[in-house]
């Protein structure tokens, strides 16, 4: 089971459902920001409640965000990512110290109008030499803290513009077609997610040129630890998106390409399939659908 935003083509208006076996079964609530005003138990019951008036054949999914609902991300909570600052950075040390450090790495990502989804582009910057795609775990939070389900993340970055100077991560992290989300919400009740294969391949004209994967049994921090630091001193009305962090990055030599096909597949969870473009020009259709 999924829970899934969409629109039909005669009704504009998007819907919140329950999606199981291609079947969606409305949810009473607004928009998926209504959901996470909810306590975890009381989201169960909603979706259990639903009842089936449609067929996922009939609709477009939409990104699982809305309202002022925003995503964010953690850093360097895999090994991997954080040899792969080191490589990438003058500055080696801030990325060795935070993995250790008691204080998590994290920082804003997107607000919900800016989220794609899966069959939608991902951007890469012209003015960086080295952009990768970055599979992560994300958590979904409703507004009481606690993690109610989970989604496939793309956090695509600028690897060479972030490396240049740790200051520069907004400039690497936040742009369009930056930020990717499967189009539905594995609900935490049916998922243990303590050891999913997180797997990420990059194809080019039809032929897979990267393939990589790790397990979130491989990250450094729980959970727990950092929506508690998220929910620290903000507070999140609408519920939050928080991307745990990379354990799939690949080498100094790898670029993406405009065209390139990026799959990010997670055990249980889900599939995000995203083709590159480069200009933010592919992405106007965020601020007019």
């Amino acid at each position: 089971m999924h829970i899934v935003r969409y629109r039909r083509d005669v009704d504009p208006r998007p819907r919140v459902a329950v999606l199981n076996d291609g079947v969606l079964s409305t949810l009473p609530v607004a928009g998926m920001f209504e959901l996470l005003h909810h306590r975890k138990e009381e989201i169960e019951r909603i979706c259990a409640d639903a009842v089936p008036d449609g067929l996922l054949s009939e609709v477009r999914l939409l990104a699982p965000v809305d309202g002022a609902t925003e995503v964010w991300a953690a850093g360097v909570t895999y090994l991997r990512s954080r040899e792969a600052r080191v490589e990438e950075s003058a500055l080696k040390s801030v990325y060795e110290l935070v993995y250790d450090a008691e204080r998590p790495e994290l920082f804003f990502k997107s607000p919900a109008w800016r989220v794609v989804t899966d069959g939608e582009p991902v951007g890469i910057r012209s003015d960086s030499l080295l952009n990768v795609p970055e599979p992560e775990l994300a958590l979904v939070v409703n507004r009481f803290e606690e993690i109610v389900g989970y989604v496939a993340c793309n956090d695509m970055s600028s690897r060479s513009i972030e490396g240049e100077n740790p200051l520069y991560l907004p400039q690497a992290k936040v742009y369009a077609g930056a930020c990717a989300l499967s189009s539905g919400i594995r609900p935490a009740w049916e998922a243990d997610p303590s050891d999913l294969a997180i797997r990420l391949t990059v194809a080019r004209e039809g032929a897979v040129i990267w393939a990589g994967a790790t397990s979130t049994s491989q990250i450094r921090r729980p959970f727990t630890e950092l929506t508690s630091c998220l929910f620290h001193s903000e507070n999140h009305p609408h519920g939050v998106v928080l991307a745990t962090g990379t354990g799939v990055v690949p080498d100094l030599d790898f670029r993406l390409h405009a065209g390139d096909l990026i799959t990010v597949a997670i055990e249980e969870v889900g599939e995000l399939r995203n083709q590159v473009v480069a200009g933010k020009e592919h992405f106007d259709f965020l601020t007019t659908s």
